[in-house]
This record gives C-alpha cells, sequence and structure tokens, in this order.
C-alpha cells in the first residue's frame, strides 16, 4: 500500500496513446495516458472503459454524436459501443478498466498495444 502521485506518473509519460499501469485491483487496471490526435474507432466486446480527464478536454465520438469531456468529469463507454477518442491539444486522462481490455479494442490499428509497461 502506497499513495500514488497523479502528477508524477503523468511527468514519466512522454509518448501519446500509450497508456501505462499504475495500479491494480480487483481486476482492474488504473492506467495513465496522454492523448494528443484522433485514435481509432472500436469497441470492446467484453468491458466497459472509465475516462476521467485530469487535464485538456477529450472529444468522445459516437456513432450519433460526440461527448466533450472535461477536466475534473469522466466517462463511462459501455462495452460494445463504438467510440473514438479524439485529443486536439494533449489530454492527460485516467483510465479504468478490465486487465484483459486492449487499447484499440476490436480495431487491428498499428498502435495495438498486448502488453503494457508500469509507470
Amino acid at each position: 500500500m502506497k499513495v500514488i502521485n497523479i502528477a508524477e506518473k503523468f511527468s514519466k509519460i512522454k509518448e501519446h496513446w500509450t497508456p501505462k499501469i499504475g495500479a491494480e485491483l480487483n481486476g482492474q487496471c488504473v492506467k495513465f495516458a496522454k492523448l494528443k490526435g484522433e485514435f481509432t474507432r472500436h469497441a470492446h466486446e467484453l468491458e466497459d472503459e472509465l475516462f476521467l480527464v485530469i487535464s485538456g478536454t477529450l472529444k468522445m465520438e459516437f456513432d450519433d454524436r460526440t461527448q466533450v469531456v472535461n477536466p475534473g468529469e469522466f466517462i463511462v463507454i459501455p462495452k460494445g459501443v463504438y467510440h473514438k477518442p479524439i485529443a486536439e491539444e494533449e489530454v492527460e486522462v485516467i483510465l479504468f478498466e478490465p486487465v484483459t481490455t486492449l487499447n484499440t479494442g476490436d480495431s487491428d490499428d498499428e498502435r495495438k498495444l498486448e502488453k503494457l509497461d508500469w509507470v
């Protein structure tokens, strides 16, 4: 058991769209990520995802609308829902999702990560 400093974790992340594990609990990962630009449209068949915005403004594009998520807000993406994260400027997010969740879901995007590093 130790205290995790969020700012310190983000200071160690240099690349975008490469989540890093900060903690695990009850089969869930707490992931830290910096986002910039557009990611691939994808869905997760078996897992829900929670995006908590720490800094910046995240746009989450769905098939029928776009939601804006500001600092201090979060959005839960239910399993099976196609979504496309967009960050016009750099965004820092904390993700809460099952250990089994692949960053690209059902997409074969070149940014797919099979194994994540810890930060």
